[in-house]
C-alpha cells in the first residue's frame, strides 16, 4: 500500500455553535475563511471566554492525514507548532493515531482556527496562523521523505512558492507521487499562474471543488475536470451534496454522495473526501471505488462536530469500504 506524508498548516480548531445574529455581531461573513492577526485573535478569544467550545486538530492536510490514518494507512505529517498547550494537543493527537510527525517548534502561538458553526452546519473560520505561517523551506529535511510513496499538499501553502516547490521537487527526486488539493477558490484566483506551473511540472493527482475548478479553468465542473485531467494523471472535482467526479487515463466517472440523516458540521468534509479517495488510490481500487470511498468519508465527516469520529464510526467506515470494493 505504501506510505503517504502530508504538509500543511498545523492548526487547532476551536469549535463554537452560534446563531446567525451572534455571527453577525462578531463581524464575520457567513461561510467565509478570514485570516486574522494576533490582535483580532485575542479579541475573539475574549468574546468566547464564557462560551462552551470544543477542540479538535485542524488544518486541511492534517485532517486528510488523520482520515488516512483512521483507515489504516501508513502516514506522516510536516508542520510547525508553538511551544504551548495547543501545540502539545496537536502533537499528542497525531501520535495517538500513529502518524510519523515532523514538527518544527517556534516561539509563536500555535495556529488556531476559530470555527463558528450555525444551525445548518455551515462553518465560518477566523484563522490565526501563528507558528504555522512561519513554516519555510529550510524546515523541511529530505529525510522526511524516506520510505514515502505519496506527498499530499494543501493549497493554502501555495502562496509560499519556495516552500512548495522545494517539497514537491524533493518528492519527485525520490520517485514519489504528488497530490495537491486546491484548498479555496480565492487562493486559486490569487495565484493561478503558480498553480498552473505546479500542476504541469509536479502534480500527479489534483483535487478541487467546483468553485476552485471554475476559478482555475473558468469552466463548468464537467469541462473543468477534462481540462485538469489533460494536465495531471488524475483529476477530481468535488460536487458537495451531489457527489464527485474523477478522470484518469481517459476514464471519467461520477459517483453520487452518500445520504446523511442530518448535517451537523461541514468542517473537513472535503479533507476527509481526499483521505478516502487517496486511500483508494494507494490500495489500487478502481477509479469509481476511489470516488465512492471519498464520498463515504465526506458523508461521515458532516455527521459529527469537527473531526472526532468514534472507534465505532471507524469500524462502520471500514465495513462500508469493504462493501464498496466488493460491489
Amino acid at each position: 500500500m505504501g506510505k503517504i506524508i502530508g504538509i500543511g498548516n498545523a492548526l487547532v480548531d476551536v469549535l463554537v455553535a452560534v446563531t446567525e445574529s451572534e455571527l453577525e455581531a462578531l463581524g464575520m461573513e457567513r461561510g467565509s475563511m478570514q485570516l486574522i492577526d494576533k490582535i483580532k485573535y485575542d479579541e475573539l478569544s475574549r468574546c468566547l471566554e464564557t462560551v462552551k467550545a470544543g477542540c479538535a486538530t485542524g488544518g486541511s492536510a492534517a485532517n486528510t492525514i488523520l482520515a488516512l490514518s483512521g483507515l489504516g494507512a501508513d502516514t506522516g505529517f510536516i508542520g510547525k507548532i508553538g511551544k504551548d498547550e495547543y501545540g502539545r494537543f496537536f502533537a499528542e493527537t497525531f501520535r495517538r493515531q500513529g502518524v510519523d510527525l515532523h514538527l518544527t517548534e517556534c516561539e509563536l502561538h500555535t495556529g488556531v482556527a476559530s470555527t463558528f458553526i450555525t444551525g445548518d452546519g455551515e462553518r465560518t473560520f477566523a484563522t490565526y496562523l501563528g507558528a504555522a505561517a512561519t513554516l519555510e523551506a529550510a524546515d523541511v529535511r529530505s529525510s522526511c521523505m524516506q520510505g514515502c510513496d505519496y506527498l499530499y499538499v494543501e493549497g493554502y501553502l501555495v502562496q509560499n512558492h519556495e516552500l512548495i516547490e522545494r517539497v514537491m521537487d524533493m518528492a519527485r527526486r525520490v520517485g514519489m507521487k504528488v497530490a495537491l488539493d486546491m484548498a479555496s477558490y480565492n487562493v486559486v484566483e490569487a495565484d493561478r499562474d503558480f498553480f498552473a506551473y505546479l500542476l504541469a511540472r509536479y502534480v500527479d493527482i489534483v483535487l478541487a471543488n467546483e468553485e476552485e475548478a471554475r476559478a482555475f479553468t473558468g469552466k463548468s465542473p464537467e469541462e473543468a475536470l477534462k481540462e485538469l485531467a489533460e494536465i495531471c494523471d488524475t483529476a477530481v472535482v468535488k460536487l458537495g451534496a451531489r457527489g464527485a467526479m474523477a478522470c484518469c487515463g481517459g476514464c471519467c466517472v461520477t459517483a453520487r454522495a452518500e445520504k446523511v440523516a442530518q448535517v451537523v458540521d461541514t468542517t473537513a468534509a472535503g479533507d476527509f473526501f481526499a483521505g478516502g479517495f487517496l486511500y483508494g488510490k494507494m490500495q489500487g481500487y478502481p477509479l469509481e471505488c476511489c470516488v465512492r470511498a471519498g464520498n463515504l468519508m465526506g458523508s461521515r465527516a458532516v455527521c459529527v462536530l469537527g473531526t472526532s469520529l468514534t472507534p465505532a464510526d471507524w469500524d462502520e467506515i471500514r465495513l462500508n469500504l469493504g462493501r464498496i470494493v466488493g460491489d
